[in-house]
């Protein structure tokens, strides 16, 4: 199997929680390596970016407020289906329906403010890794 790199982002609810590191732990526990990590807070140029497939969408905006309103880490991991296994391991958008043991099954509130995005595949983690880490 080949190596890939993904993008997570633990988005401004999961950064006020205090879960940044139990997000990091079950990304490494898994066996995906953090390769590189910052905290920042994302200007609105480039949220508008990163979200720009769902711009013509109505919910565009909400998305863009929610992940500009406070600071977010953000990670380069790299494993084995790395893209594949960090969704699994999220679970799906709507925290109500993610199972147990998943992040969003444990930790999450509400669809809106889901803690955490994964790239949703190869093409997309290599757009996103670039606005995110040049």
């Amino acid at each position: 199997m080949a190596i890939e790199s993904t993008l997570l982002i633990v988005k401004p609810d999961g950064v006020r929680r205090g879960l940044i590191g139990e997000v990091l732990r079950r990304v490494e526990a898994k066996g995906l390596r953090v390769t590189a990590l910052r905290m920042m807070t994302i200007e609105r140029e480039l949220a508008e970016r990163h979200y720009a497939e769902h711009r013509e969408k109505p919910f565009f905006e909400d998305l863009v407020a929610f992940i500009t309103s406070g600071p977010v880490v953000v990670a380069r991991l790299e494993g084995e289906r790395a893209v594949e296994v960090l969704r699994t391991m999220m679970g799906p958008t709507d925290p109500a329906t993610a199972p147990p043991g998943t992040i969003r099954g444990d930790f999450g509130l509400e669809i809106t403010e889901n803690l955490v995005h994964g790239s949703d595949s190869a093409a997309s983690a290599e757009r996103e890794l670039a606005l995110f880490f040049g």
